[in-house]
């Protein structure tokens, strides 16, 4: 059964950010001393019949999940099989309710090889609808030279990329982030911006024309920094031309994961391109009470989003952008 031959999600919303813990890799990660599931996050413990009602109060017709894989696994051949048993029990999910879910396969900014696997069998031969990437390992952020070969890899199979952000190293040996403040509040955002202005200043967006980059929780501050970014575009090295930042912004898209308010979203409809906004949830790092009562009423009843523009950001961007059949 397609989306359009169910009544209920056939005009539902696909959700572009929702993260996947799999029960199975957490009972093979901890079989291992990988993890402890116990001590993990309450938003590590994912389940069908959850995630499924949180999508229906919140009028979700799919949802495409990011695989995630705790621990710190270095060992390559550890960790690609870390990665299968993540992405054959998210192909598993699609196969049992192929309306309702799709997801991402992962690349490793530092692991090319690994990554080549990943693509290999999560979009050849489990069917992923893109990848996902963090926005930044080890303090090297997304479009660094070191990242050519797989950004070429990914460019000829014009993929579209998703990204999440991750803490910020606070410098002079103090770990990360700024104490008593969670990352998710300023960390994840800052990380977002630098990794999309590495795209710019690099030229990884000229040289990979057929990349798409999908920039969470409203693209973090690059929205807000645009017309700064023209201005002093000049000081970064290498230099961004001004009169080139705008088209560079329509390359992105943003997805709705906690941006959209009255402080926030004027900002992202003047800046960024409308057809480039998608809808998000952060399931289940934002609590379903949340996403159902919260973020989805308020984007439904922002004043500056036309009742069209709601319909492409809630379902239509999205279809278009990942060739789901509608």
């Amino acid at each position: 059964m397609t989306l359009v031959e169910d009544p209920q999600f056939q005009d539902g919303r696909v959700d572009v950010h929702h993260h996947f813990t799999a029960p199975a890799w957490l009972d093979w990660a901890e079989e291992r001393g990988v993890v402890t599931r116990a001590r993990l996050p309450w938003w590590t413990r994912w389940d069908l019949s959850t995630a499924l009602d949180v999508m229906d109060k919140a009028g979700i017709g799919t949802a495409i999940m990011t695989v995630a894989m705790l621990g710190r696994l270095q060992e390559r051949t550890e960790r690609r099989e870390s990665a299968r048993v993540a992405l054959r029990a998210a192909a598993d999910v699609v196969e049992s309710h192929p309306t309702r879910f799709r997801f991402f396969t992962p690349v490793f900014l530092d692991d090319l090889e690994l990554s080549t696997w990943s693509l290999t069998y999560g979009l050849d031969e489990l069917g992923a609808v893109g990848v996902s990437t963090r926005t930044s390992m080890n303090g090297v952020h997304l479009g660094d030279e070191t990242h050519d070969r797989l950004l070429n890899e990914l460019n000829e199979r014009s993929a579209v990329i998703s990204t999440h952000p991750m803490e910020v190293p606070a410098g002079n040996d103090r770990g990360t982030g700024l104490p008593g403040v969670p990352p998710f509040l300023c960390d994840f955002l800052v990380d977002t911006t630098r990794a999309a202005i590495n795209l710019i200043k690099n030229g990884t967006l000229d040289r990979y024309p057929n990349l798409t980059f999908i920039l969470p929780h409203g693209g973090g501050f690059l929205p807000y920094i645009a017309t700064r970014l023209e201005l002093f575009g000049g000081h970064l090295t290498p230099e961004v031309e001004p009169g080139r930042v705008r088209d560079y912004l329509h390359r992105f898209y943003f997805d709705t994961a906690g941006p959209m308010s009255p402080s926030a979203t004027p900002t992202l409809m003047a800046t960024v391109d409308p057809d480039h906004i998608l809808f998000g949830t952060d399931w289940p790092p934002t609590p379903g009470h949340v996403v159902t009562d919260i973020t989805t009423p308020a984007l439904d009843n922002d004043p500056v989003i036309s009742g069209r523009q709601l319909h492409r950001i809630n379902r239509e961007n999205a279809m278009r952008l990942l060739g789901l059949n509608p």
